[in-house]
């Protein structure tokens, strides 16, 4: 079912990314900018402060509410530590007083891509592992989402047709009989689509949808970094350094996505007066834009999940 989205397709709907900062989360703003929106992004990298933010970088949560903003939507940024309890439920709190309630709530906040290594670190036995950075996964994964949860989903069941998207990393299928990482990191991905699905049957009787999606090889501002390339010359990273002092990625990397192609999938999940037959599904960005028509900004559909 092809569905084109506009900048009116989604005006006056009111969404939350929760992790909106960087990589996936400001993709999925971007897109909901996109298609009209009105989006509050919350995360703990803020032009005010880093707020215990695990990562030193530069990106902010203003960032993508200006992008959220040029590209046809409304963006507000909203700083926000999504371990904190008291912060979230004053979110809410605030949302409820500005908004009335909201329509889609993304929880996108993860925070652990540090903690979780490079390819050298990983397959590192649980004994062996690091216990505090593994319970750190745990929290930044997992309690961060309860949380967020806990305290806006009351804000979602107000009327009928209200969205949860998860963002987790493999779908369910794929994650079932692989092994992801590490015990802990593992735990986390395969979690996160169960929330999906639990969260999903205490939702239905309100007439809400959650959905769990994964991207692909996603190529976020870390990742971009990491083969020292941008978005507009990402392809060169498959190339041979040549003395530049970057690693080449590997082949896998030419069927990688943009954060807005995950974005997009979110924004045509919030259009679809039909959404509730994705209740509890794991699904990836690949397939939703198989069945909406969607496509990554380059005008491809790219499917990673499909090459492993």
């Amino acid at each position: 079912m092809s569905r084109t989205l506009d900048h009116e397709t989604l005006r006056g709907r009111v969404a939350v990314v929760a992790g909106a900062t960087r990589g996936a989360g400001r993709g999925i703003a971007a897109a909901l900018g996109e298609a009209g929106a009105t989006v509050i992004c919350t995360g703990r990298s803020s032009v005010s402060g880093r707020d215990g933010s695990d990562y030193d970088r530069p990106e902010t949560i203003e960032e993508t509410a200006e992008l959220v903003t040029r590209l046809g939507g409304t963006g507000v940024a909203i700083r926000t530590d999504h371990l904190d309890s008291a912060q979230v439920g004053r979110l809410a709190q605030r949302i409820r007083h500005d908004h009335g309630g909201i329509d889609v709530l993304v929880n996108d906040i993860w925070g652990a891509e540090r903690l979780k290594g490079g390819p050298a670190d990983w397959n590192t036995p649980i004994w062996e592992h690091s216990l505090d950075d593994g319970l750190r996964i745990l929290r930044l994964g997992l309690d961060t989402h309860l949380i967020t949860s806990h305290h806006l989903l009351p804000l979602l069941i107000g009327k009928p047709g209200g969205l949860l998207v998860e963002m987790t990393d493999g779908t369910a299928a794929y994650n079932a009989d692989r092994y992801r990482i590490s015990v802990f990191y593992d735990l986390v991905k395969t979690a996160v689509n169960r929330l999906a699905f639990s969260q999903g049957h205490e939702l239905a009787p309100y007439g809400a949808t959650a959905v769990a999606i994964t991207p692909g090889w996603l190529r976020s501002e870390m990742m971009l970094d990491a083969y020292g390339v941008g978005e507009d010359n990402w392809r060169d990273a498959l190339l041979p350094a040549r003395g530049e002092g970057r690693p080449t990625a590997p082949g896998g990397f030419a069927s990688s996505e943009s954060p807005r192609y995950v974005g997009r999938a979110v924004a045509a999940l919030a259009a679809d007066p039909d959404r509730a037959r994705w209740n509890q599904r794991s699904v990836s960005s690949a397939q939703l834009a198989g069945e909406y028509g969607f496509t990554d900004t380059d005008g491809t559909q790219p499917d990673s999940w499909s090459a492993t």
